[in-house]
């Protein structure tokens, strides 16, 4: 109701009696665009963008229309010809569509006596959580490792390397490397697990 008053009130501000028509004629017409805008920009339960939204609807019309004229379901070929566009933006533009209904999780699944619903079949836990977590954390203080700590750091977690190959590419000796590797990593730790060294030294 309150999309097709928006309609009403832009009709009324456009309307000239000058041109024939009643208001009630020329009102229909912007209180049916306002409500179809609404539905198509609004109930979408997912973001998408707009070109996107309009190559959903220009192919549902189009389905239907190549249904009727061909006497058979149209390919995606048929589809992207008459759309005029390529089978890629065709492809995005049917996945995008299952934005607009999806799936409920709690749905039951036919078939599935051990899976009661779509929720039990999807979602594990993301390994990669952790890792992400860990490196945010490891962000937020690596500027306070001194810079030769951080080389050491890089070589020997990213690079894979051993403290004598550190060593022989720092020009230190391996014992200079692992005291300063101790030395960043007992900085480090207490700070990703979430306290300070201080706190506990108490």
């Amino acid at each position: 109701m309150q999309v097709g008053y928006v309609g009403l009130v832009a009709a009324i501000n456009n309307f000239d009696p000058a041109v024939g028509c009643s208001l009630a004629t020329y009102a229909r017409s912007y209180i049916n665009g306002e409500i179809r805008r609404y539905f198509r920009d609004k109930l979408w339960q997912l973001h998408v963008v707009r070109p996107v939204k309009d190559l959903v609807m220009q192919a549902r019309t189009a389905t239907w229309q190549l249904a009727q004229d061909l006497g058979r379901m149209p390919t995606e070929s048929d589809l992207a010809a008459s759309l005029g566009v390529n089978g890629h933006d065709l492809r995005d533009a049917q996945l995008a569509e299952m934005a607009f209904q999806p799936t409920s999780l709690d749905a039951p699944l036919a078939g599935q006596p051990d899976a009661a619903m779509l929720a039990d079949l999807l979602g594990e836990e993301d390994p990669q959580m952790d890792h992400m977590l860990c490196m945010q954390a490891l962000a937020k203080h690596w500027g306070e490792l001194p810079s030769r700590e951080q080389e050491i750091l890089l070589m020997r977690f990213y690079g894979g390397m051993t403290q004598d190959q550190i060593g022989q590419r720092l020009g230190l000796s391996q014992m200079q490397v692992s005291r300063l590797l101790g030395h960043a990593l007992s900085y480090l730790r207490p700070r990703l697990l979430g306290f300070d060294e201080r706190a506990t030294a108490g």
